[in-house]
C-alpha cells in the first residue's frame, strides 16, 4: 500500500512537471493568438541564413515581434521576409532591418533600427533598407586567408 502511495506521488509529480514545461514552452514560442495586437511588415534581404520562421524581430535589443513567413521573390531572388510586431511599437517608414546573431552558439534574429521619419509605417508595407545575414565561416575563411596571402 505504501509503494502504492509513493509512485501516484511521483506520477502527479512527473505530470506537474511536464505541465510547467508545456506552458513555458507556450509562452517562450509565441503560441498565443495572433490577432489585432500585431501587424505584418515585408522586408526583403539578400541572405537570411540563421532566420526561420518563429525567430525574434527586435528594436534595440527587446522582441517587438517575430517572423512570420520566409519566402523567396522569383523576379529579384531576395529572401521575402514577412514580420508581425506587436501593434503598441510603432517604426518610422525610413527604418532598416538587418540579421544580427545572438552570439557564436546563438541564433539570428531580425534586427530593426528606427529612423528618424514622422511618417510611420502602415500594416503591410516594406521596409526598404535591409542588411542580409553574415556568415561567420565565411569572414574566418577570408581572415585566413588574407593573412596568409600578406605574408
Amino acid at each position: 500500500m505504501a509503494s502504492s502511495a509513493a509512485e501516484t506521488l511521483i506520477g502527479a509529480a512527473v505530470i506537474a512537471a511536464a505541465a510547467g514545461f508545456l506552458f513555458y514552452g507556450a509562452q517562450t514560442a509565441d503560441l498565443g493568438p495572433q490577432g489585432a495586437d500585431r501587424y505584418a511588415l515585408k522586408a526583403a534581404f539578400r541572405k537570411v541564413e540563421g532566420v526561420s520562421v518563429g525567430s525574434d524581430v527586435k528594436v534595440a535589443g527587446v522582441k517587438v515581434g517575430s517572423v512570420a513567413s520566409l519566402a523567396l521573390d522569383p523576379k529579384t531572388y531576395q529572401a521575402v521576409a514577412m514580420l508581425t510586431i506587436d501593434s503598441a511599437v510603432k517604426l518610422p517608414d525610413d527604418s532598416d532591418a538587418s540579421i544580427q546573431s545572438e552570439g557564436l552558439l546563438g541564433g539570428n534574429y531580425v534586427a530593426i533600427t528606427p529612423g528618424g521619419s514622422d511618417l510611420m509605417l502602415a500594416p503591410g508595407e516594406e521596409i526598404m533598407f535591409t542588411q542580409g545575414s553574415v556568415n561567420l565561416m565565411d569572414l574566418v575563411g577570408r581572415a585566413i586567408s588574407s593573412a596568409g596571402s600578406s605574408e
